[in-house]
């Protein structure tokens, strides 16, 4: 069961953009940071606009802006933009005659609800802005 690296792909996206201001940024330089394909920032990139995270520039020197301000953006926005499921996935089906089977869905779905909620406060709480500060503190160290 692999888990996805959107979140930190559209993370590390929206933090170079917010770094470069007013400059559009080509996928294909988002894609050279990121070392990835072009293909997959630009699926990307379209996810976060349709979030309202970002918005495409047409032209000779276009590309992605950020469309609002990194201190107005939290790491749970964009983790709900790119993430289709939960943090913690249930299987579908247990075998109800099983003691076990019939009990463990409603509690893991109780243990697993809470800590989708921790997580979610906690991102509510940290902005773009500070992921940057903290990246261009590492840079300049």
């Amino acid at each position: 069961m692999p888990s996805s690296s959107r979140f930190a792909v559209a993370t590390h996206i929206l933090t170079l953009l917010a770094v470069r201001g007013d400059e559009p940024t080509s996928s294909e330089m988002i894609a050279s940071s990121v070392s990835t394909n072009p293909v997959v920032i630009r699926r990307l990139l379209s996810i976060l606009s349709r979030s309202g995270l970002v918005h495409a520039v047409s032209g000779r020197h276009g590309g992605a802006l950020l469309a609002r301000d990194p201190r107005e953006i939290t790491l749970y926005d964009v983790y709900r933009a790119v993430e289709e499921r939960n943090l913690i996935s249930l299987h579908a089906a247990s075998d109800t005659k099983c003691p076990v089977g019939r009990k463990i869905h409603g509690v893991l779905e109780s243990y697993c609800g809470r800590a989708e909620e921790a997580m979610s406060k906690y991102l509510r709480g940290v902005t773009l802005d500070q992921v940057v500060s903290e990246t261009e503190a590492v840079v300049l160290i």
